[in-house]
């Protein structure tokens, strides 16, 4: 950790207690200014079915959706007839032949940058077995010591990143100790040719799968760093190098997200690689456009539906933001199989949406209590002490995760209403506590706007739901390890709120409010906005390293399943994309709309 970090100690990231957990019937503690709707008198003037008029309301005067519903209805595809998928079937063998080939499965080297090239261009998931395979017999030889960093009797620093990343990708643990033999040469690296620069961004690109206490990585991540800058400036450059150095500097590979840059790397680097395989190329583009197809389906039925529940015209206030909401879904598993995970997703993030609004933007702190209070009673019979427009988003919620739990009842006989439920209210009471430090100016320290805030970004709500929707086999007992908030999901929910806090600050100061993490670090140390956004930064880097500490340890779990903790690690990739130039997710031109034609538009 460098000396940036020195601003404050990271208490914030220690299993601490995870707020605001009801763990054996233990009243949930907020902060002192609090009052819970149930115990408050309200000074609502609204009645029944109405609400005062005279109230001045807040306005965010977001803009109207640029995805219209009769242009989503108009997407057509010309990849789901037979040829096209026969066409990719006859593709898929011919690289299983390839992965099956004796020569690939006996290089070490040969068959980690295939089995690389497959997770760039995003047909990974086709070869699971196969890939399975290689790595096994890869690890088993590094753990036995036939092969291990030889690699043929040729130690390199790119073929150990390669090998280090990889298999931590697939949850083989290999000790940061295989980098101690090259400190010098990350240190004092003095060639500034394409084979060196080669070896430099693969180490770099390794270094992000460090965890907790493998601090050596983010030491000489540095040196890295300072090498492979240096080489873009140098004039004998190699061009396809030099666009995969400039894209590994802005984000690095584990940080993103997997469709999207499988997208990116089909178009800027495959295309033009020299010796690219061409049934590689061929399948890529091929499966992209097909499941572009699946997706386009997805959004119009999932469009069909926030047609029909009028939240869009009713609640002028909130974001009508469906085509950003499908996007985060399509982020968190993009897969053909996971059309439920996609749909029932981008349902749940739209009322995210929509309910974030109304606490944000619109509704008065009386108002806001009593929805906190209809949702944890999650009593249809709630709402006639609701205003009108709260009746609308109160019943949208009810119906529609309910109908998610039928679903789960029905398929895995499971009632899932209590978890799906402590989520909401956990979420409503989060945003009922940062309404309550907006209508007060209250200004919290960082510790306590983060406890509260990696809750209200609702990361902790999707991955739940998320849970439910692609389960093969629901349990109560992973539910409850679930609404307890373990510090997996904790984790990505950190990653998730501060890259939001990084993009959003501008705008949320400008409609008054007071917490945003970067804010509160300003107000608790006096350090300028440059030093809190750096040390926000750092911040992300570090809960990644807890991140990766945590997936290694629930991969030997069968609590939950490897294809579940990948949407856990999909929901901090995405973050990053939304998030990374502005606020993606309310702003929906700009890279935002180069991202949605790019992924759900134009064929590749």
């Amino acid at each position: 950790m460098n000396m940036r970090m020195s601003l404050l100690q990271l208490p914030l990231l220690s299993p601490i207690s995870c707020f605001p957990s009801t763990q054996n019937n233990i009243p949930i503690s907020y902060p002192k200014f609090y009052v819970s709707s149930h115990m408050a008198k309200s000074s609502t003037n609204y009645v029944r079915n109405g609400y005062d008029d005279s109230v001045v309301r807040r306005s965010a005067n977001y803009r109207s959706p640029i995805w219209k519903y009769e242009f989503v209805q108009s997407l057509t595809s010309e990849f789901m007839d037979d040829r096209c998928l026969n066409r990719r079937e006859m593709q898929i063998k011919r690289v299983k032949m390839m992965l099956n080939k004796e020569p690939l499965v006996g290089d070490s080297l040969k068959g980690l940058e295939v089995v690389d090239e497959l997770q760039r261009l995003g047909i990974s998931y086709h070869f699971q077995m196969e890939i399975n395979q290689m790595l096994e017999i890869i690890n088993e030889r590094f753990n036995n010591g036939e092969e291990g960093l030889e690699w043929n009797n040729n130690k390199s620093l790119y073929a150990t990143s390669l090998h280090f990343r990889i298999l931590r990708q697939h949850g083989y643990h290999i000790p940061q100790d295989v980098f101690k033999q090259f400190k010098n040469e990350i240190e004092n690296l003095t060639c500034n040719c394409k084979d060196k620069a080669k070896e430099m961004l693969s180490f770099y690109e390794a270094s992000f799968l460090a965890m907790e206490d493998e601090s050596f990585m983010d030491e000489q991540r540095q040196f890295a760093i300072q090498h492979l800058s240096k080489y873009l400036k140098s004039n004998n450059n190699d061009q396809i190098i030099c666009t995969k150095i400039r894209h590994a500097l802005q984000l690095p590979f584990h940080w993103r997200m997997p469709i999207l840059e499988a997208r990116w790397f089909i178009d800027n680097v495959y295309r033009t690689k020299p010796n690219s395989k061409s049934v590689l190329l061929d399948l890529a583009k091929l499966d992209f456009n097909i499941v572009q197809s699946i997706h386009q389906d997805d959004l119009k039925d999932v469009s069909r539906w926030w047609k029909s529940t009028g939240l869009g015209e009713k609640l002028e206030f909130a974001r009508d933001r469906l085509m950003a909401n499908f996007f985060w879904s399509v982020g968190m598993g993009c897969e053909p199989h996971l059309q439920y995970l996609r749909t029932m997703s981008t349902k749940t993030a739209s009322l995210i949406t929509i309910v974030d609004d109304v606490y944000d933007v619109y509704g008065t702190y009386d108002e806001l209590q009593l929805f906190t209070d209809a949702v944890e009673r999650w009593d249809i019979g709630a709402i006639d002490s609701l205003p009108n427009y709260m009746q609308i988003c109160f019943i949208a919620l009810h119906n529609t995760i309910n109908d998610m739990a039928f679903d789960a009842i029905k398929d895995h006989g499971v009632n899932v209403i209590p978890y799906l439920r402590k989520m909401w209210t956990d979420l409503c009471k989060t945003f009922l506590i940062e309404a309550k430090w907006y209508y007060t100016n209250y200004k919290p320290t960082f510790e306590e706007y983060l406890e509260n805030a990696w809750i209200s970004v609702s990361g902790s709500l999707l991955l739940v739901h998320a849970y439910v929707f692609t389960s093969k086999s629901l349990t109560t007992e992973a539910l409850e390890c679930l609404q307890d908030y373990p510090n997996i999901i904790r984790y990505s929910s950190i990653i998730f709120r501060l890259t939001n806090d990084l993009a959003s600050l501008s705008e949320e100061a400008k409609r008054g409010e007071v917490a945003n993490s970067i804010q509160c670090l300003m107000n608790d140390t006096g350090a300028s906005e440059q030093e809190a956004r750096l040390y926000i930064e750092d911040l992300i880097v570090e809960s990644w390293k807890k991140l990766n500490d945590e997936v290694q340890t629930w991969n030997n779990s069968p609590l939950l399943s490897k294809g579940f903790i990948e949407i856990v690690l999909n929901l901090a990739r995405i973050s990053h994309t939304v998030y990374e130039h502005r606020d993606g997710h309310t702003v929906e031109d700009h890279e935002s709309k180069d991202r949605v034609l790019s992924l759900f538009i134009k064929s590749a």
